[in-house]
């Protein structure tokens, strides 16, 4: 089989690869249908996240069909078609008893094209199944639910929970990618007062307004008076980092009122400035975290009510054989414009737009 192979950071093929076996009687091996790159897996090529070795296969979002389970499987068999979770869990330590399945301590955890070959290839071994895979009803399309694998409930879990959105708020969001515009769907499911997104991109700027954005403004103009203007100087209620790079991370703790909450999302390859000299005042509670994918069966009766956005981030579509020329495409979301990419499924005969 073929599959999108790390060799080290700027060095990434698509290739021959071994076909993934079952290891374990918990694992499920899964025909790769649809899948997508996340801006994890571009942090992945920068070299931010070093405990991925080279020779591993990227990748953690897909939908696709069960072909083989192991022995001790018994919520999915051959045929189904499932979604594959970003997050994989044992269901037995600690953490996966309190349903915090991104810190599982038995083998899980975020390990798909991390530090287990991952999604972005024809097939995939998935450890935990019972845990790790969900049943896709008929009425959800492989390239709605791939959109669940990962933005979706990290958006939600990460920023919108965390941060302890509720009706009434101010919502700022930083970073009008994927992850920020889901942010933008989930965050109105609380009928927050205001949501005001900050990027560099006009198209993403505009994407946001599309999703519900009630303000946008360039990160180069000023967000923070906008802000100010928009609560009486104040500051936003809820601050959301959607990027991962410091200067994003600085102004989102200098958006935020006295008693707010920011919201990290981003995954940071370097370290960030955190300004006690302004902050230790304030009652500011910041949170970090990994998605934890306990909010996935929420998400997908929510998706199959035809009550989230997920077609309106996908941008570009490929075949699954073009997966070099989708990251060309996703690396350069500045110029090409690109959201969400999606290989495989039905639009193999979708012509493949190159900006």
């Amino acid at each position: 089989m073929k599959g999108f192979v790390f060799h080290g950071p700027g060095q990434a093929f698509w290739e021959e690869v071994a076909d993934p076996g079952i290891k374990e009687p918990t694992d499920a091996m899964v025909k790769v249908g649809v899948v997508t790159i996340c801006g994890t897996d571009l942090h992945i090529l920068k070299g931010d996240v070093p405990e991925v070795r080279p020779g591993t296969v990227l990748g953690h979002e897909a939908v696709g069909e069960i072909v083989e389970t192991g022995g001790d499987v018994r919520t999915v068999r051959p045929g189904d078609r499932v979604l594959m979770s970003c997050i994989s869990a044992c269901g037995r330590c600690s953490y996966c008893r309190d349903s915090s399945y991104g810190q599982c301590r038995g083998g899980g955890g975020w390990i798909l094209g991390h530090l287990v070959d991952g999604t972005q290839a024809e097939y995939v071994r998935v450890p935990f199944a019972d845990l790790s895979v969900y049943p896709l009803p008929g009425t959800v399309r492989s390239e709605d639910a791939v959109l669940l694998a990962d933005i979706f409930p990290t958006s939600y879990e990460v920023g919108v929970l965390n941060g302890r959105v509720r009706p009434g708020d101010t919502v700022v969001i930083v970073g009008a990618g994927p992850i920020g515009l889901a942010a933008i769907a989930t965050a109105r499911l609380f009928a927050p007062a205001r949501i005001v997104v900050v990027d560099l991109a006009p198209a993403r700027l505009e994407a946001a307004r599309r999703l519900g954005a009630d303000a946008v403004a360039d990160a180069h103009e000023a967000p923070r008076q906008l802000v100010a203007d928009l609560t009486d100087g104040l500051g936003a209620d809820v601050v959301i980092e959607a990027v991962g790079v410091p200067e994003s991370f600085e102004l989102c703790t200098r958006m935020v009122r006295p008693g707010g909450h920011v919201a990290n999302i981003g995954v940071h390859g370097g370290p960030a400035t955190l300004h006690l000299e302004e902050l230790w005042s304030k009652n500011v509670t910041i949170t970090t975290g990994l998605v934890d994918t306990y909010s996935t069966p929420t998400l997908l009766r929510m998706a199959a009510a035809g009550r989230l956005p997920t077609a309106e981030l996908v941008t570009h579509t490929f075949p699954l054989d073009l997966m070099e020329e989708a990251y060309e495409i996703f690396s350069r979301a500045a110029e090409t414009g690109a959201l969400k990419v999606v290989l495989g499924g039905e639009q193999h005969e979708v012509a493949v737009p190159t900006a």
